[in-house]
C-alpha cells in the first residue's frame, strides 16, 4: 500500500523547501501568490492531505468544538448544529455533538472534555453550568458561548432571541383574532427562557387587560407528552381556555393530540401558538402557528463568537447578541366560536 504523501514530496516535486509548502498550506504571507498556487496545485495532484494529529500535538489544539444539548433527538438542534458547522468548517475545527439528557454528571463530563483539552471550546445550550469548586472551580475562564438558553450572571457570551417580545407578539396575534380566555402552557420553571416566555404572556395579557384565571398557567418540561398532560388539565376546568400559548412547539404537537382524543377541533374549538417553527410545524395538521427562530443564524453567530475567543478574545461580554423572530401565522389559529 502506498505511503500517504508528505509535505516533503510536495517540497521535492515544488522545488522549495518543507518550511515554505507548510507556510503555503497555511496561507501565509510569506509566501508569493505563484509559489503558493503551485503548492496547492500539487497537493491536489498528490491527494495530500495535513496529518492532524501530528498538527494537534505542535499546536497543542484538538481542532474541535463541544454543541451540547439536551437532547440530541429533538430535531430543533439540527438547523443550529449545520449553522455552527459551516462557520466552524471554514476556520478548520470539527463539531462534536454532546447529549446531557438533563443529567448533570453527563453535563460536568462535557465540562471536563474542554478543561482536559478533547475540545478548543464550546457552545453551550442546556442553560445551565456545572457546580463550581473541585476540577471546575473557574469554568468562568474556560471559551464556552452560551446559545439560546439563558445563564443570568454567568458573564458569558450569549446569542439569544427577546424571548418576552416574542412571546408577547404570539399572545396578541391571540387577542388580535378576538380570544379573550387565553392559557400558557409554560416550560420547565424557574429556568429564565420559560420565565421570560411566560412574562411575554403575561404582558400581553395585562396590556389588553384581560385576566389569567387560576389554572391557566401550567408548566411542562418541553417535552410532547406534557404537553398532552398539560392540555388536559386545562380543560377540566369549569371555563376552559378558548386558546393556547404554548412554549414549544413540540409541546404544542401534543396539545392538539390530546384535543383531537378529546373531540375538540383546531382551530374551529381551540386556537393553538406554538414557539421554534420546527420543520414539522409545516407538515403537522393544521399547520402549526409559532414563533421561528433564526437557528441557523443562531449557530453561526454562536461559532463566531467562539472562534472571536480561540484567537484570544475576551471571554466576558457584558450585551448578549440578540437575533429577531418571526410569527409565521398558520391553520392552528382562528377567531373564536361566537
Amino acid at each position: 500500500m502506498r505511503d500517504r504523501p508528505k509535505i516533503k514530496d510536495i517540497a521535492e516535486k515544488a522545488g522549495v523547501s518543507a518550511a515554505t509548502v507548510s507556510r503555503a498550506l497555511a496561507d501565509s504571507a510569506l509566501v508569493t501568490a505563484e509559489t503558493r498556487q503551485r503548492v496547492l496545485d500539487l497537493a491536489r495532484e498528490l491527494n495530500y492531505r495535513p496529518n492532524v494529529s501530528a498538527r494537534n500535538l505542535r499546536t497543542r489544539k484538538s481542532m474541535s468544538v463541544l454543541l451540547v444539548v439536551r437532547d440530541v433527538g429533538n430535531p430543533f438542534y439540527l438547523d443550529i448544529l449545520k449553522g455552527v458547522e459551516a462557520t466552524a468548517r471554514e476556520a478548520g475545527y470539527s463539531v462534536l455533538m454532546g447529549n446531557t439528557e438533563n443529567d448533570p454528571a453527563r453535563e460536568t463530563e462535557y465540562f471536563n472534555m474542554l478543561r482536559d483539552g478533547h475540545a478548543d471550546g464550546m457552545i453551550l445550550m442546556t442553560g445551565k453550568l456545572p457546580p463550581a469548586g473541585g476540577r471546575l472551580s473557574g469554568w468562568s475562564h474556560l471559551p464556552v458561548v452560551v446559545a439560546l438558553e439563558m445563564i443570568e450572571g454567568s458573564g458569558l457570551p450569549h446569542v439569544q432571541v427577546d424571548n418576552v417580545a416574542a412571546a408577547r407578539g404570539a399572545v396578541e396575534h391571540l387577542i388580535a383574532l378576538g380570544h379573550r380566555r387565553i392559557a400558557h402552557i409554560s416550560g420547565p420553571v424557574p429556568e429564565p427562557m420559560s420565565l421570560c416566555r411566560r412574562e411575554g404572556y403575561r404582558l400581553a395579557m395585562r396590556e389588553a387587560g384581560l385576566a389569567i384565571p387560576d389554572g391557566y398557567e401550567v408548566r411542562g418540561d418541553f417535552l410532547l407528552e406534557s404537553g398532552e398532560q398539560c392540555c388536559r388539565s386545562l380543560f377540566v376546568l369549569a371555563e376552559p381556555p378558548t386558546a393556547l400559548f404554548v412554549a414549544n412547539d413540540e409541546m404544542a404537537f401534543g396539545a392538539v393530540h390530546e384535543l383531537r382524543r378529546m373531540g375538540r377541533d383546531v382551530p374551529g374549538d381551540v386556537s393553538i401558538v406554538g414557539f421554534d417553527d420546527l420543520y414539522l410545524s409545516k407538515a403537522f395538521y393544521p399547520a402549526l402557528t409559532t414563533v421561528s427562530q433564526p437557528r441557523a443564524e443562531i449557530g453561526r453567530k454562536a461559532m463566531a463568537l467562539l472562534l472571536g475567543i480561540l484567537s484570544g478574545g475576551s471571554t466576558h461580554v457584558t450585551e448578549p447578541l440578540v437575533l429577531p423572530t418571526v410569527l409565521n401565522i398558520r391553520g392552528s389559529t382562528a377567531p373564536p366560536r361566537s
